[in-house]
């Protein structure tokens, strides 16, 4: 008999988390949903009309609004609050903005008694991220970030418009930032477990006209493509915070490309980047090293380098 009701609060009540809040609504992710923002009013306005689907729901989720204060009993804080980029600007522009944000949000979270697992969706995330795990001063395995995972989806989509197949029977991954810099790791993608290159070297007159670099800049552009069309996306992104936030509450072991705080992995340390990890209860379990070849080794190491300078502008201190 279930004795524990799991709680999860989103943090920022706009497009991004009422879109999260929904997905966990209509798959039955938890018992109970805290919508907080910085204007009460939009929280419990989202509250509500979320409770209103409960009678066409499978299971009934409790949702209520609340604020920062009252994460402290909470088993997830989604973090999707931030600066949105104007126009021209990359995820890395807002950075400035987002840290004045995420200091104050963490500060009043950590101040509540919370001791859970943080899972970040605000831009730039990785650096978002690295800011929650140093102000927070939780172990790196409970702070997780969107990182990439949308973008694997993304690409997962493309791919599968290729080969007419579902996306879930393609197997690969965006790493690195989820901005500019990131890359896909070609090596490793699959279709139905048959390595993608290998499949285009067998069927070469097939396959001729498949540019995989016009296909990575596809799935690096489109979240912007989206954005400049209607001013914002938040039904992939909600969904993918709520697969992550799924696999942490139901201890489901998914791999999934997540930002992650790197300590020696991939040569790395003292940063935090798309890789695929196991999320587990705990959070990250384990993180996977691809044996990456050469061009996507320093594909990979020159997006830590953006990353990692973004990080040390900020100067951050250590635990609130």
């Amino acid at each position: 008999m279930k004795t524990k009701s799991r709680k999860v609060a989103i943090v920022g009540s706009g497009n991004v988390g009422s879109s999260c809040a929904y997905s966990m609504v209509n798959q039955a992710i938890c018992d109970e949903i805290m919508m907080v923002d910085r204007t009460y009013d939009r929280a419990m306005a989202q509250a509500l009309d979320l409770s209103h689907c409960m009678d066409f729901a499978g299971t009934r989720t409790k949702v209520y609004a609340g604020t920062a204060g009252d994460c402290g009993s909470m088993d997830v804080v989604i973090l999707t609050a931030g600066a949105n980029p104007k126009p021209g600007q990359t995820r890395l522009d807002v950075l400035d903005a987002a840290a004045v944000i995420t200091k104050e949000i963490v500060t009043d979270i950590m101040a509540s008694g919370f001791d859970g697992i943080f899972v970040v969706a605000a831009n730039p995330v990785d650096i978002v991220t690295y800011m929650v795990w140093k102000m927070s001063g939780l172990p790196r395995h409970r702070v997780i970030g969107t990182g990439t995972s949308i973008d694997s989806s993304r690409l997962k989509t493309l791919l599968s418009e290729v080969f007419s197949i579902d996306p879930r029977s393609v197997n690969g991954y965006a790493l690195g930032e989820h901005g500019e810099s990131q890359f896909v790791a070609w090596s490793h993608v699959t279709i139905g477990g048959k390595p993608l290159l290998q499949i285009m070297e067998q069927h070469r007159e097939r396959f001729s006209s498949l540019d995989l670099d016009d296909l990575a800049r596809k799935t690096k552009d489109a979240g912007w493509e989206i954005f400049t069309r209607k001013g914002s996306t938040h039904f992939g992104i909600g969904s993918a915070l709520a697969y992550i936030t799924r696999s942490i509450l139901n201890d489901e072991h998914k791999i999934i490309a997540v930002s992650a705080i790197l300590d020696g992995e991939y040569g790395q340390t003292e940063v935090c980047t798309g890789v695929p990890a196991i999320i587990s209860g705990g959070g990250i379990q384990e993180l996977l090293e691809l044996n990456l070849n050469e061009q996507e080794t320093a594909k990979f190491n020159a997006s830590c380098g953006i990353i990692r300078a973004g990080i040390q502008s900020l100067q951050l201190e250590e635990t609130v």
